[in-house]
């Protein structure tokens, strides 16, 4: 990378507004990771407070059904239950050194806007929260976890009213209060540095996970799973083995209904060059570079792009991306439940999914990472109504 760019992806594409602003973080950010005290506090919460090193599990199960060694990188078991927590500490951090008193948060799953109030709360920080209209619908329980944190959740009636146009607020808050507010980005997205930050606070998990294999078994695992919607749970995952050719890096993102409908939001299938929320990246656009509405089962897939670091990796190759469908990621659901004894989040599930899809590519002497991204009793209720065993009510504001 130089200068924000990922190859002819990423880069500051914002308004005047927030030009200043992006350069007080990126000192700020410089400064704090070159200072001893910042990592080794930051280092102690992760350890004291998220409860790190999240387990690398071996599901047995799983692995002699799929004739393949599975083992499952456990960021469920982090507290606030998903990766989130890694990057909210270390973005919260920032803010406290910066004297920022207050944080702003966009969520679509609800695990970041849930992770920033929980961090908030710890600091003494007044906390907002941007979550579309139809993501508060479908995760009711996280806007009342937001809430009892002392958050205030602000439910975006724009657009669809999911996670792209939670963002867009959040960003135009953001610029409206640049002074004392300080935007805690949840993906590998928006204008540099968001990408660069929220990636080396995520790659605590790729870090884990290569000295716990080399630990176990003396060599690197042979395949990384990981699902991508703006893609921190799978940079995190994947950063640290980028030089290692033989470790395949293998992408699941949201095939919705199916890619030869405009049911789904799988960025990189079918998605162009473009730019959008302050990066250069691929979009799902239509001709006129206007962002299409997409779709998920996901909450936090449902986005329209890929951060740009991912777009530089599959252009180049260096990563593999697949999408996969809500059928597939329920089915996923329901099989790692039933046969580990361990729910997954629905963004979770597509990584599964896509590697029991692509379980005749790896032989039983294989090894083969899937992160768990989070925990699934957000969506137990959402999965029950989409098989059709109850109907979740409205939230209402």
């Amino acid at each position: 990378m130089k200068d924000g760019r990922y190859g002819e992806f990423g880069g500051q594409y914002s308004p005047e507004t927030l030009m200043y602003a992006l350069s007080e973080l990126e000192t700020a950010y410089r400064e704090a990771v070159k200072d001893p005290t910042f990592d080794a506090e930051y280092r102690r919460l992760l350890r004291e407070y998220a409860g790190r090193p999240s387990l690398l599990y071996l599901a047995e199960r799983v692995s002699a059904d799929l004739n393949t060694t599975v083992y499952l990188k456990r960021e469920d078991l982090n507290h606030t239950g998903a990766h989130k927590i890694n990057n909210v500490l270390g973005q919260i951090l920032l803010a406290v050194r910066m004297g920022k008193k207050r944080v702003i948060a966009e969520t679509g799953a609800g695990q970041h806007g849930v992770a920033t109030a929980t961090a908030a709360a710890l600091f003494g920080l007044s906390c907002d929260v941007f979550m579309g209209i139809e993501d508060t619908r479908r995760q009711s329980l996280n806007v009342y976890r937001m809430e009892l944190l002392g958050a205030q959740v602000h439910p975006v009636t724009d657009g669809t009213g999911t996670l792209k146009d939670a963002t867009s607020e959040a960003m135009r808050e953001w610029s409206r209060r640049v002074e004392d507010t300080f935007y805690v980005i949840g993906s590998v997205v928006g204008p540099h540095p968001y990408p660069e930050i929220v990636r080396d606070f995520q790659r605590v998990i790729g870090d884990e996970i290569r000295a716990e294999m080399l630990r176990l078994h003396g060599r690197l695992p042979d395949a990384l799973f990981a699902c991508v919607g703006g893609g921190s749970n799978a940079m995190g995952t994947f950063f640290p083995f980028l030089n290692d050719k033989g470790v395949r890096l293998i992408g699941a993102e949201a095939g919705g209904e199916g890619i030869d409908t405009d049911r789904h939001a799988a960025s990189l299938t079918k998605g162009t060059t473009g730019v959008f929320h302050g990066m250069k990246s691929i979009f799902l656009q239509d001709e006129e570079g206007q962002i299409a509405p997409v779709y998920s089962i996901s909450a936090g897939l449902d986005y329209p792009g890929i951060g740009p670091e991912h777009a530089h990796l599959f252009r180049t190759g260096r990563a593999e991306y697949y999408p996969v469908t809500d059928e597939e990621a329920v089915c996923a659901f329901e099989y790692l439940s039933r046969t580990e004894g361990i729910i997954p989040a629905i963004e979770s599930a597509h990584a599964l999914a896509l590697f029991r899809r692509m379980k005749d590519q790896f032989s039983p002497d294989q090894q083969v990472v899937v992160t768990l991204s989070g925990r699934g009793d957000k969506d137990v209720e959402a999965i029950g109504e989409y098989r059709g065993r109850f109907q979740k009510e409205e939230y209402h504001d």
